[in-house]
């Protein structure tokens, strides 16, 4: 499918899949419903695309997005906006502001989380760290050790918040700066296995924090075809992960993809493509805190 033809489609309609009970053994009145806004590899791109732009006519913009979740804010108060990295590098206003409009802007937005992209670190690990003190939400990042940097305890592997009564654990998890990011830009920072340290978060959410729902912001990429930790890897070859919202590979899903955990459970892995074209959308249904279902959507920016 092309692009433009999924971003029709994705505008107009949206996906249900089932997980535990279907809404029909639950009346409208036992249900908590929470609201998860998501964007990835925004790319410094403030202003909606030309007209005659070829893939992304008219699309995009901070301003619009802004409106959109306000929009979604007035319908549903339960809402959890976030972020999968790669927010800085792709437009002029970058060089010039070096990170400053972006943090601003998403501070102005709401936003609830974020976690690290390789481009983040564009202008080196000081670069991010001068900008950090206008972003107004926390970055999340498990896989990352910053000990002998300047963000050694800036950021924290996993946070938790409560939506009403609804407890939420978001972690973040960043791809192998080999090949991608100069030494020079990330100093002392370490690199660790995703899959083994997302086990281990992931059971410290679920099992020790009690948490309803477990997010995973991951900037590792959808799906690889050579040998690669992705998304797709992380959901089979892990447990205790409900939602994971990548970054990265710029995918552009129809719908999520569901796949079963070492576990057998369900896990709900999604994108939204690149530029901040679309704002993905996933609502949750609680029932006494057990999840339900969700719904998601694509929506054009």
């Amino acid at each position: 499918m092309k692009r433009r033809e999924f971003i029709e489609k994705t505008a107009a309609s949206a996906a249900l899949v089932g997980i535990g009970l279907g809404t029909s053994a639950f009346t409208e009145s036992h249900l908590k419903k929470l609201t998860i806004l998501h964007t990835n590899d925004v790319h410094s791109y403030i202003e909606p695309f030309a007209a005659n732009h070829p893939k992304y006519p008219n699309m995009g913009g901070v301003a619009r997005r802004a409106a959109l979740i306000g929009q979604i804010r007035k319908t549903n108060p339960n809402v959890l906006l976030v972020d999968s990295g790669d927010i800085f590098q792709g437009t002029p206003y970058f060089n010039y502001y070096k990170g400053a409009l972006e943090f601003t802007l998403m501070s102005k937005m709401g936003y609830d989380f974020a976690t690290l992209g390789n481009h983040d670190f564009d202008n080196g690990i000081e670069g991010f760290h001068e900008q950090l003190h206008l972003a107004n939400f926390p970055f999340v990042s498990a896989n990352y050790i910053f000990k002998n940097t300047l963000l050694d305890g800036l950021i924290s592997p996993y946070k938790v918040v409560i939506k009403d009564g609804i407890k939420i654990g978001v972690f973040g998890l960043g791809i192998d700066f080999d090949g991608l990011v100069d030494k020079r830009n990330y100093k002392e920072t370490v690199y660790l296995d995703p899959i083994e340290i997302a086990n281990d978060t992931a059971s410290q959410l679920k099992n020790n924090e009690k948490c309803d729902l477990v997010i995973c912001l991951s900037h590792l990429g959808y799906s690889y075809k050579e040998d690669k930790i992705s998304d797709v890897k992380l959901a089979t070859q892990t447990k205790n992960i409900d939602l994971i919202l990548g970054g990265h590979t710029h995918t552009f899903l129809e719908k999520p993809t569901v796949l079963k955990n070492i576990a057998h459970e369900e896990v709900i892995i999604n994108q939204a493509g690149c530029y901040g074209v679309l704002l993905g959308q996933i609502d949750f249904s609680f029932d006494k805190n057990t999840k339900t279902n969700h719904r998601s959507k694509s929506i054009v920016v």
